[in-house]
């Protein structure tokens, strides 16, 4: 696997940091994967995923987004979007993503790929763009929100008159990740919901680019988009023989022990979508594709996308 690292120009003049993994040369390129990363964590953390996908042919790229990873490592700017409009910015960036991978790769068919609150971006995405790629790939996902949602909406609305936008709330946290994790007392660490795999968890946990709060600003826009962005008639937009593919794990406290993902299917089957996937992993948590059984997950992705290739 060849890689590499590059910075893209976005039009509001921010350089969005990118991963590139390629098949060794001489290798066909026989598609590409760009894939986008969950909250709280950065691009560079799929590089064992991207090594099974080039040695699979594929070319693989992963952009940090705003306010995560390389795109902003400063302190300040970390888990915040921007003042204005920040989750259409990050969609944005997505299709950028998308032109830039067709412009290196543009006779090979192109997979969309997210997780957790990428594969949110991803939904957003699909509602306007479906017939710029070619498949999606929704990992850690979730459908429309529980009624909680409208609640932490306001809470959240209330930090920031509080804190001030990029300020980072403790309120939020423990109506998210600290609720996520008391579904798995007695708790090892703060982040036992991510993996039953306690090295991953710890690799996770030690790494200074993840697992940090991020602004109230950030949860804003998340909640509001998402709201948005599960409607019926959001889902209507997208083509309908567009490949989908879903897999979570069923302990995963994001989809909701697995029922959101199953919804989502379902509400994509509703809205007209005659390829819908959807796998649940018996006792996996949130990061399936860094648990126990992370090479049946693989190895079942490979499968999938080997079909549609």
């Amino acid at each position: 696997m060849q890689t590499s690292t590059a910075t893209s120009r976005a039009s509001d003049g921010l350089d969005r940091f990118v991963y590139e993994w390629l098949p060794d040369p001489g290798s066909a390129v026989r598609g590409v994967v760009h894939i986008c990363h969950g909250m709280a964590e950065h691009a560079a953390r799929y590089a064992r995923l991207a090594q099974a996908l080039t040695d699979h042919g594929l070319a693989v790229y992963a952009h940090d987004h705003r306010g995560h990873g390389q795109t902003h490592p400063e302190e300040a700017d970390r888990g915040f979007f921007a003042a204005d409009e920040g989750w259409e910015l990050c969609v944005r960036d997505v299709g950028d993503m998308v032109a830039r991978a067709r412009e290196r790769h543009p006779d090979v068919p192109l997979v969309l790929m997210g997780h957790s609150m990428g594969s949110l971006f991803v939904q957003d995405y699909l509602g306007s763009q479906s017939t710029d790629v070619d498949a999606a790939v929704l990992s850690g996902t979730s459908g429309k929100p529980p009624a909680i949602a409208t609640l932490g909406r306001l809470i959240a609305r209330l930090e920031r008159m509080r804190l001030g936008n990029k300020g980072q709330s403790g309120i939020i946290d423990a109506m998210s990740f600290q609720d996520f994790n008391k579904k798995f007392k007695p708790n090892r660490t703060g982040f036992d919901w991510l993996s039953r795999d306690e090295a991953e968890v710890d690799v996770y946990v030690a790494d200074p680019a993840c697992g940090f709060l991020c602004s109230v600003q950030l949860w804003i826009d998340l909640l509001d988009a998402v709201k948005r962005f599960t409607t019926d008639a959001h889902q209507r937009e997208i083509r309908n023989d567009l490949p989908v593919y879903l897999f979570a794990g069923d302990k995963d406290p994001v989809g909701e022990n697995g029922e959101s993902v199953r919804a989502l299917a379902a509400d994509y089957e509703k809205a007209g979508l005659t390829e819908v996937t959807c796998t649940l992993y018996a006792d996996a948590r949130h990061e399936t594709l860094n648990e126990t059984n992370r090479d049946e997950v693989t190895a079942d992705l490979l499968v999938w996308l080997d079909k549609r290739l």
